[in-house]
C-alpha cells in the first residue's frame, strides 16, 4: 500500500520541522530578543561576543535564560532589563559564546562505558607522550592487568614518529602488563605479554602477523583488529559491573560537556538506555543523545525477509529532549556495508538490493533514515536504490542523511538535492589521514570533500564517528574543517571551508539531522539554552589554534554543567 497511516503521519511529524533554507553566511547583525512582553529571566550573560549561528550570522553581547529556554539575545542593556530579582548574572568579559556544538553521528553512549579505565590517547600528538602515557598507566594498575585503548587514534597523529608502534617500545614501557592498543579498525599493537597471555604463538589465525620466523610481531592486522571474541582479549579484560558502567558512563559525559559537545546522534543499546533515561529524569544527564535504532537483518535474502516486519514496530519520537530515538540507521544490512580502511571492491548487485529493501521499508514507515555511505561505488548503489524507492514512498521529508561521506561527487550531491538527503560528514581522516592516503593516494586530499560539499547548497552537517574511529573534540573537528590538518599538524585534506562554513554545520545543520533546529543548533529566543563560553575567539583566533579553542563554561537547557574555574579549584584542592 503506497501511503499507508504510519507513513502519512510520519511523514507528517516530520515535515512539520522540515522548511528548510540554504545554510548560507550572511552579514553579522543583532539578534534582537524578542517583545516587550518578556518574561524575567533567572540566567543573565552580558559583556561578551554571542556568536549566535542564526540565520543571519548575527553577533550580539548578552543571552538572556528562563529555565532551560533562551528568553533573549541582544545588547547589554536590552537583556539586563530582563533580569528577575534572584537572577544568576555572569559577565563574560569579552569571552566569545558558541551554540551548544552537535555531533551529528557518534558512538557515545556503547563505547563510553570504559572511560575511566581504558587508556585514550586522543589528540596525543607526539610519540614520546603516547609512550609516556602507556607508562602511566601500567604503573597506576597492578602487574598482569590489562592496560588497553579501543581507538580514536593512530601513529599518523605523531608528529615526531608517525610509525607503528612495535613490540619491543611497547614492552619497554609496560614489561609487566598485557598491553592492547587499537588504532581504529585498522591494526592493533600487543607487547609480549599480551601476546603471551593470547597465546598467538600457538594459533593459526590469518589476523595475527608473523615475522621471518613465524612469530607474532605483536601486530593484528585490519581483519582482527577490532575487540572482539575472535581475538581472544574479550575473555581476557574483565567486564565492568553496572556501577562502573554507570560511573565511567557519567566521566565521559563530564569530558564532553568540557570539551563544549552538548548533544549528539548514534547509536544507542537497549541496555545503556534505561540509565540515561533515568538520569534524564532525575535531572542528572548533562548531554542530550538521540538515538538512530535497527533491526539486525543478518547477511541474506532469507533473514531479511524474516525481519523486515519488524521495523514497523518501532516506535521513533517519544518527545523527550535529553534521551530519544529519532532515526533507523547505521549499516542496514552487512553485506552491502564498506570500509574506508579495508576496501573490499564492490559489493554484489544483490547487496544492494537486499539494502533497498531495507530501505523501502524504513520509507514505507515514514521513518528518518541515517545509512553509513562512504566509498563512491556504494554511493551509487544507494542513491539507485532511494531513487526507485521515492518513486512508491516520497523520502523529500523524510530527513534521510547518508552518513560519513569520504568520497562523494558531484553528480551524488545533485542526486540527493533531488531527493532531500542531506550529508552527515564525519572526518576520520582527523586521525586516519595517513590511512587514506595509503590506500587511495591523491584522492585521499578531498576526502571528505568539503568545499564541494558547501557549494552544492545541500543541507550537511558535522560530527566524529567517535569514540573508536575518531577523536571526539569538536574544535579538533572544526580545525580539520578549515585547515585540512589532522593530529599532528600533516595537510591531509585540501578542499575546506571557512570557520564560519564550518560552525554552521557542527550546530544548525547537525541539529537539522536530527530534527531539533527549532530547539537545537543557534543562540536565539525560543531554543533551548545549549550555549559554550569560549576561551578564545573563533572567528578571529588563528586557524592553527581553532583545535586548541577550550570551554571555560557550557551551558545545557539552562543548567552549567561545565565550570572550568570550578574544575580547576577542585583539581587543586
Amino acid at each position: 500500500m503506497k501511503n499507508p497511516t504510519r507513513h502519512a503521519l510520519l511523514t507528517a511529524l516530520v515535515a512539520a520541522a522540515a522548511v528548510a533554507t540554504p545554510f548560507v553566511v550572511r552579514g553579522s547583525a543583532f539578534a534582537q530578543g524578542g517583545t516587550s512582553q518578556q518574561p524575567t529571566a533567572d540566567l543573565i550573560l552580558t559583556n561578551g561576543k554571542i556568536i549566535t549561528v542564526d540565520d543571519r550570522f548575527s553577533i550580539a553581547q548578552a543571552v538572556a535564560v528562563r529555565g532551560d529556554r533562551i528568553v533573549a539575545v541582544g545588547t547589554n542593556q536590552e537583556v539586563a532589563r530582563l533580569a528577575g530579582p534572584s537572577a544568576r548574572r555572569i559577565d563574560l568579559r569579552g569571552r566569545a559564546v558558541v551554540p551548544g556544538l552537535i555531533d551529528n553521528h557518534a558512538h557515545y553512549m556503547e563505547e563510553g562505558v570504559l572511560w575511566t579505565v581504558e587508556l585514550r590517547l586522543d589528540n596525543v600528538d607526539t610519540r614520546k607522550q603516547a609512550l609516556e602515557m602507556i607508562r602511566a598507566k601500567a604503573n597506576s594498575l597492578p602487574a598482569g592487568q590489562w592496560v588497553y585503548t579501543l581507538g580514536g587514534w593512530s601513529p599518523d597523529q605523531f608528529a615526531d614518529d608517525k610509525r607503528p608502534l612495535t613490540k619491543a617500545e611497547i614492552d619497554k614501557v609496560a614489561p609487566n602488563h598485557p598491553v592492547l592498543l587499537q588504532f581504529t579498525r585498522a591494526e592493533t599493537y600487543l607487547n609480549s605479554r599480551a601476546v603471551e597471555v593470547l597465546g598467538l604463538a600457538m594459533r593459526k589465525d590469518p589476523w595475527i602477523v608473523r615475522d621471518a620466523s613465524g612469530q607474532p610481531t605483536g601486530v593484528l592486522d585490519a581483519s582482527g583488529a577490532s575487540f572482539g571474541p575472535a581475538t581472544g582479549v574479550s575473555e581476557a579484560i574483565p567486564r565492568p559491573t553496572l556501577a562502573q558502567v554507570e560511573a565511567n558512563s557519567m566521566a565521559m559525559i563530564r569530558e564532553l560537556n568540557a570539551s563544549g559537545l552538548t548533544a549528539s546522534s548514534g547509536t544507542c543499546p537497549d541496555e545503556f538506555v534505561p540509565i540515561f533515561s533515568r538520569w534524564a529524569k532525575e535531572g542528572r544527564l548533562d548531554k542530550r543523545f538521540f538515538c538512530i535504532v535497527a533491526i539486525p537483518m543478518g547477511n541474506n535474502a532469507d533473514t531479511v525477509m524474516k525481519n523486515l516486519p519488524k521495523i514497523a514496530e518501532i516506535t521513533l519520537f517519544q518527545g523527550d529532549n535529553w534521551v530519544d530515538r529519532t532515526a533507523y540507521g547505521e549499516g542496514l544490512y552487512g553485506p552491502a556495508g564498506d570500509s574506508m580502511v579495508a576496501p573490499r571492491g564492490t559489493q554484489p548487485p544483490e547487496a544492494f538490493e537486499q539494502w533497498g529493501r531495507i530501505a523501502r521499508e524504513v520509507a514505507r514507515a515514514g521513518m528518518p533514515l541515517h545509512a553509513h555511505t562512504t566509498l563512491e561505488h556504494t554511493f551509487n548503489g544507494f542513491l539507485d536504490q532511494i531513487e526507485r524507492i521515492n518513486r512508491e514512498f516520497p523520502v523529500r521529508n523524510l530527513r534521510w542523511v547518508l552518513i560519513h561521506d569520504e568520497q562523494v561527487t558531484a553528480t551524488h550531491l545533485e542526486r540527493m538535492k533531488t531527493l532531500g538527503i542531506t550529508a552527515g560528514v564525519q572526518p576520520r581522516a582527523t586521525i586516519m589521514g595517513g590511512i587514506y592516503h595509503r590506500a587511495h593516494g591523491d584522492r585521499a586530499y578531498s576526502m571528505p570533500d568539503f568545499r564541494l560539499i558547501q557549494d552544492s547548497g545541500i543541507i550537511w552537517g558535522l560530527g566524529t564517528d567517535a569514540f573508536e574511529v575518531n577523536q571526539y573534540k569538536p574544535f579538533v573537528t572544526l580545525a580539520f574543517a578549515v585547515t585540512g590538518k589532522m593530529v599532528g599538524g600533516t595537510v591531509v585534506n585540501r578542499r575546506t571551508v571557512t570557520r564560519e562554513e564550518a560552525l554552521i554545520a557542527h550546530t544548525r545543520g547537525s541539529a537539522y539531522q536530527i530534527l531539533q533546529e527549532n530547539n537545537l543548533g543557534s543562540v536565539k529566543p525560543g531554543k533551548l539554552a545549549d550555549m559554550v563560553v569560549i576561551d578564545r575567539d573563533y572567528l578571529t583566533v588563528p586557524a592553527d589554534q581553532i583545535k586548541d579553542i577550550r570551554s571555560v563554561m557550557t551551558i545545557v537547557g539552562g543548567r552549567i554543567v561545565y565550570d572550568a574555574a570550578a574544575a580547576s579549584s577542585t583539581a587543586t584542592r
